[in-house]
């Protein structure tokens, strides 16, 4: 067993999960920061004798990797690696009372909403003078804003609300001042993000001011790139649509989770529209927006989908052609209302239905990706890799999307710029590109 010694206590957060659990950290890491705490993001080297673990509770496929990570550092702990183990996020907001007994060496848990008291357990004190402030660990270009926290829609098999409560904007204000100080440290694209963005204002306003709010951040100087993700398509705010049209700087990009097209689907997981009204949405937004890119996700075999319901999702993927798409198989969530249905599709059957829509869009993404080639396109480099510069088109979120890639050892380009780039060859996901 190692000894520890007595020098001065280092903090890790591992974060897991989202980008909303992202900025969790971020928040976390600059109130420690600001304590004169010596604080790391998931770093690599073993010389942390405290660690916080940010966790994900979302669906089975992360809430294993969440207790498998748990499980991990509390064998550190027992082996004298680290002195302190805690445990925050969705996971231990869900599970806490389970987990307290299965997981002892674990010194604390904390929910969601929690920070002031987890700092109160490291000596800390919550500064509420750095409200919006944060220190950000994706490359210093682009950055993820949370505009709201939490949830209000009925969706029968989503845990979120569980987890993070009812729906709470930040002022219209209050986001600007944040942008504007991550604009002040090199920021050239903010990525908006929240449970539900097309809630946003509700609570505050009385009325959807998720149009005014992209207004107000368009005119925020330094914003290059304006990205919008989990734009939720019952009671979409149609205003939106003319918001972006409007600004060059907002991304023709439109992050729309649909999650079904049957109408008994939709009707049994809550979702609160049709298959016409979905479909007459998203032929609006083609005919306002006929540059964006729209992406989508789904869920295959919820309680109740037939062979013939999910025929039914296959031939409208093959139909409408999304740009960008992501796949999910149903995870029986305990607290849900679809918990209360029979889990009906086995686990193989749903990763077959995974595999067969994700197949169609496979040919559909690389369809779509040569006709790019020959054509040029505005990129916005993330990072090197191998003999790659990597980059990404206005119609690519990082991590989820496609990535241009252009040969290192024949071109130098720099994170973080712009490049106009020629595409020359393309695959299912991605782009080969000479800048120009």
């Amino acid at each position: 067993m190692r000894v520890r010694s007595a020098k001065k206590n280092k903090i890790n957060i591992v974060t897991l999960g989202c980008s909303k659990n992202l900025v969790d950290s971020e928040v976390m890491l600059s109130q420690l920061k600001s304590n004169n705490m010596e604080v790391t993001h998931e770093s690599q080297k073993d010389d942390a004798n405290i660690v916080i673990i940010n966790t994900c509770g979302f669906i089975d496929m992360a809430k294993d990797e969440s207790v498998q990570t748990i499980l991990n550092y509390a064998q550190a702990k027992s082996d004298g690696k680290i002195d302190k183990l805690l445990v925050t996020g969705c996971l231990s907001e869900r599970y806490r009372n389970d987990l307290t007994k299965e997981i002892p060496e674990v010194d604390a848990w904390f929910g969601t909403r929690e920070l002031p008291k987890l700092l109160q357990t490291l000596g800390a004190d919550y500064k509420h003078e750095l409200v919006g402030e944060r220190l950000t660990t994706t490359p210093f270009h682009y950055a993820y804003l949370k505009i709201s926290e939490g949830c209000d829609r009925p969706c029968s098999f989503c845990a979120i609300p569980l987890m993070r409560g009812k729906h709470v904007s930040k002022p219209i204000e209050f986001i600007a001042e944040e942008a504007k100080n991550l604009v002040n440290n090199g920021l050239k694209e903010l990525i908006l993000i929240a449970q539900d963005s097309t809630y946003y204002g509700l609570d505050l306003y009385g009325e959807r001011r998720l149009g005014a709010l992209l207004d107000a951040l368009a005119q925020v100087r330094g914003i290059e790139w304006l990205r919008l993700h989990y734009v939720f398509p019952s009671q979409f705010p149609m205003d939106l649509l003319d918001i972006i049209a409007k600004h060059q700087n907002i991304c023709k990009y439109i992050d729309i989770p649909i999650q079904h097209i049957s109408d008994t689907v939709l009707k049994t997981m809550r979702r609160g529209i049709t298959k016409h009204r979905t479909i007459e949405l998203l032929n609006t937004i083609r005919e306002k927006l006929p540059d964006a890119t729209i992406r989508t996700t789904l869920i295959v075999g919820h309680p109740g989908e037939t062979e013939k319901e999910f025929e039914e999702l296959c031939e409208f993927v093959s139909e409408f052609r999304f740009d960008r798409l992501g796949v999910f198989a149903y995870s029986h969530e305990e607290g849900t209302h679809s918990y209360t249905l029979e889990d009906s599709v086995s686990q193989e059957e749903k990763e077959r239905r995974v595999a067969t829509i994700m197949e169609i869009q496979s040919k559909i993404s690389e369809e779509k990706n040569l006709n790019k080639v020959g054509k040029t396109f505005k990129v916005l480099i993330d990072r090197k890799e191998g003999n790659w510069f990597v980059g990404r088109t206005e119609g690519d979120s990082p991590d989820v999307d496609n990535e241009v890639l252009f040969d290192a050892t024949q071109y130098f380009l720099r994170q973080g710029d712009f490049v106009n780039a020629e595409i020359l060859s393309a695959s299912e996901y991605d782009l080969i590109a000479k800048p120009l």
